[in-house]
């Protein structure tokens, strides 16, 4: 049994795309930050913390948890939840480059099994005047995406470049990483 440790929509339909058949439940995990705690290291504890949720749960199913931290300029940048903060957030990512740690984690508690993978994509944003920042919001109503924009959908207009080893990761879940260990795991793919 595979499950995944999330009842994000992106990370559901990025998943399906293996073709693995699987479950999602939700983990209720703790999303603070720890003071002082490096994005990189914020998404690995939450990927952990997440796949643990679930698997503490349901022992002999594998679980992935998956988390993403976005950082401009050592501020960290999360779901926004609605227009005002969303805005904030664009206009402060205008012109600079945000970065996006994505960690997931594969884990199976009835043998402690844990292995951990992360991406990290680099987002540079070109400079964006207040009327395409509005219209992009309206548009795309981005409010459930660390960073307050989809880079599979509208929100690639809003860059000068993408740099990344693996282009899924940015949505949400490092499909390259998963991968790999899903077959460490013995999940054939393709």
């Amino acid at each position: 049994m595979l499950i995944l440790a999330s009842t994000s929509r992106y990370r559901r339909e990025l998943l399906a795309r293996l073709g693995l058949p699987f479950e999602s439940a939700r983990p209720d995990t703790d999303e603070t930050a720890l003071p002082d705690e490096a994005p990189e290291a914020l998404a690995h504890r939450l990927a952990q913390a997440k796949a643990h949720a679930i698997a503490s749960r349901h022992p002999k199913a594998w679980v992935i948890g998956s988390d993403q931290v976005a950082a401009c300029g050592g501020l960290l940048l999360g779901k926004p939840g609605g227009r005002a903060a969303a805005l904030a957030q664009l206009h402060a990512a205008s012109g600079r480059e945000v970065v996006f740690h994505t960690a997931v984690c594969v884990m199976r508690a009835a043998d402690d099994t844990c292995w951990l993978a992360s991406d990290r994509t680099h987002v540079q944003f070109r400079d964006l005047r207040d009327d395409e920042l509005m219209r992009y919001v309206d548009a795309e109503q981005p409010f459930d995406c660390a960073g307050s924009f989809k880079s599979e959908g509208l929100g690639i207009s809003l860059f000068e470049r993408i740099r990344s080893d693996d282009p899924t990761a940015l949505i949400g879940l490092p499909l390259i990483a998963l991968c790999g260990l899903l077959r460490k795991a013995g999940f054939v793919l393709p």
